[in-house]
């Protein structure tokens, strides 16, 4: 008789255990998926800048449409991104387009002297220094999720119920810096 209550009772110390382990992956799923809220946020900042920054290039530099359309195209395909890699990689190519186009604004003296485009350029470093902090907070959000996934006990309940670990949001290496434009 009294083993039958010590099996209860180690089947309910076990139960228990695993929900309060499930419950702290839960948690920390949903810290991710925050952070990564968060950056999108920023992100989508980005991509509302880039228009006015193309056009108030485009109405002084007519003949760059090349670089222009290249600015376009990485936006959008930033834009479209399905996956945390993808996004990386995609992010990675905006930030090469927006630093060709800033780049061909050094050739333009009255470009780099209108207002307009001083402002953009200002509100888009804002935005680069903010998409820096929401990420460097996703990738650390992350690293406690995908440790707690990845080390016991914890990853037996995280395999049992479908939880695995998430990708980081990196830049591509040539990307990492941005380009200085010296005015």
């Amino acid at each position: 008789m009294l083993s039958w209550w010590l099996f209860v009772g180690a089947g309910v110390l076990i139960l228990v255990a695993c929900s309060l382990l499930y419950n702290r992956l839960v948690k920390l799923r949903n810290r991710v998926d925050n952070a990564w809220s968060q950056v999108d946020v920023q992100l989508r900042r980005r991509y509302d800048l880039i228009p006015n920054l193309v056009a108030t290039v485009k109405a002084y530099a007519t003949h760059e449409s090349e670089t222009l359309a290249a600015v376009v195209k990485a936006r959008d395909g930033a834009r479209s991104a399905a996956t945390i890699e993808q996004q990386g990689r995609a992010e990675s190519a905006l930030t090469g387009a927006i630093g060709r186009l800033l780049a061909v604004a050094e050739a333009y003296p009255e470009l780099r002297s209108e207002k307009r485009f001083a402002d953009l350029q200002e509100e888009l470093a804002r935005t680069e220094d903010k998409i820096s902090v929401s990420r460097h907070i996703y990738n650390d959000t992350t690293l406690n999720y995908n440790d707690a996934v990845s080390t016991i006990p914890s990853n037996l309940v995280a395999r049992l119920t479908g939880l695995s670990a998430r990708d980081y949001f990196q830049a591509e290496e040539r990307s990492r810096n941005t380009p200085e434009v010296k005015w």
